[in-house]
C-alpha cells in the first residue's frame, strides 16, 4: 500500500508543473488625449471606446483625439516608457507593483519642459485619468489602464 501511494504522489508531482502556466507579464497603455467640444466630432478612437462614456460624464466634452500613446509589457514591474505626441509627452516609470496596483511616477513635458510631476497608483480593475492642462478650447488628459 505505501508503494502505490508514493506511485501516486509522483504521478500527481509530474503532472502538476505542466498544468500550471506562469502568469503572463501585464501590458499597461498610456493615452494622451485632447478633450473638445466640436459642432462635428470625429469618431472616437478604438483605444477610447471602452471609456467613452466615463470621459464624457468626467469632463463634458464630446471628442477625444488620441494624440500620443504608448504600451508597455512589465516584467518586473519596474520597467519605465514614453507616451510622445508631437508637443507633450508622457513618461512613466514603474516603481513597483502590489496584488492590485502598480506605483507610477508620472512626468508630463510640454517639448522639454516639465508641467506635472506625480506619484500615482494604476489599479488593475479601472484606469487612471488625469486632467492636464488647458490646451486651447480643450483640455489635455492622461489616460493609463492595465490591459
Amino acid at each position: 500500500m505505501p508503494l502505490r501511494l508514493l506511485l501516486i504522489f509522483l504521478a500527481a508531482m509530474a503532472w502538476l508543473p505542466g498544468s500550471v502556466r506562469a502568469a503572463e507579464p501585464e501590458k499597461i497603455w498610456s493615452g494622451i488625449v485632447i478633450a473638445r467640444n466640436v459642432a462635428q466630432p470625429e469618431p472616437t478612437p478604438a483605444e477610447l471606446r471602452p471609456l467613452q462614456k466615463t470621459l464624457h460624464h468626467l469632463f463634458g466634452y464630446n471628442q477625444f483625439k488620441l494624440i500620443g500613446q504608448a504600451s508597455k509589457k512589465l516584467n518586473k514591474g519596474d520597467e519605465d516608457w514614453m507616451a510622445s505626441s508631437k508637443y507633450f509627452s508622457l513618461h512613466v516609470d514603474s516603481k513597483g507593483v502590489t496584488n492590485s496596483t502598480y506605483l507610477l511616477n508620472l512626468q508630463l513635458f510640454q517639448e522639454k519642459k516639465v508641467l506635472l510631476e506625480t506619484e500615482a497608483r494604476l489599479s488593475k480593475s479601472s484606469p487612471l485619468v488625469i486632467k492636464g492642462p488647458q490646451i486651447g478650447d480643450g483640455v489635455l488628459v492622461l489616460l493609463l489602464m492595465v490591459q
